[in-house]
């Protein structure tokens, strides 16, 4: 809207708000109810609240090329805060000493993106660009510097541990429970129906075998 020659800047962003409305509304589909309600306030906040009113002063008080400067400053404090973001994640990598909520290949990603969007930013000598993917590379080397430290210890064997099947194990030394109950049988019907003799006599232990 204020400054023109922007189609790459408009296209990297126009796909970044498709696909972060899509992982909020994929939150708001499984997170518990008071989450909801949280995360449901601080979309209604930032997303309408604080841009309606950047939108609504960088209009009303700034005019030509100062509103393009103001508008750039607000852009680039929010870029350095969403570079700043994992901080929270690196803290965490320190005191686990788990790599595992900071996936390398994500680290990799983000800090050959802030390393091109700087070279662009450069190039063209737009500072509101350069400045905040400068924080974007340094962090980015920290994450993958912390991955390589962390990535051999032991906290991360026993993250993958708890994630295995639970193995049950049978302690062979004590017997295993077996139903011993035992049915009475009628002796005198199995000669009838069976006979007398060596025959009769193994038919009869086989039936009452059979019903222990």
């Amino acid at each position: 809207m204020v400054k023109t020659n922007v189609t790459l800047l408009i296209t990297i962003n126009s796909f970044g708000c498709i696909a972060e409305t899509i992982y909020v509304a994929i939150y708001f589909t499984y997170a518990t109810k008071k989450a909801r309600m949280k995360t449901l306030g601080l979309v209604l906040l930032l997303n309408f609240g604080v841009f309606g009113l950047i939108l609504f002063l960088t209009q009303i008080l700034c005019q030509g090329t100062k509103r393009a400067e103001v508008i750039g400053w607000i852009c680039m404090a929010f870029s350095i805060i969403v570079f700043v973001a994992p901080l929270s994640i690196m803290g965490r990598v320190i005191r686990t000493k788990s790599v595992e909520f900071m996936p390398f290949n994500l680290s990799l990603a983000l800090t050959v993106s802030a390393v091109m969007w700087f070279l662009y930013g450069l190039l063209l000598k737009d500072v509101y660009v350069a400045v905040p993917n400068i924080s974007g590379m340094i962090l980015g080397v920290l994450q993958m510097i912390l991955y390589g430290i962390y990535r051999n210890s032991k906290s991360n064997n026993i993250a993958t541990e708890k994630e295995l099947p639970t193995v049950v194990k049978v302690d062979q030394e004590q017997p295993t429970k077996v139903n011993c109950e035992v049915y009475p049988v009628n002796i005198s019907s199995l000669d009838s129906e069976n006979g007398e003799g060596k025959d009769g006599k193994n038919l009869e232990d086989s039936q009452i075998n059979s019903q222990v």
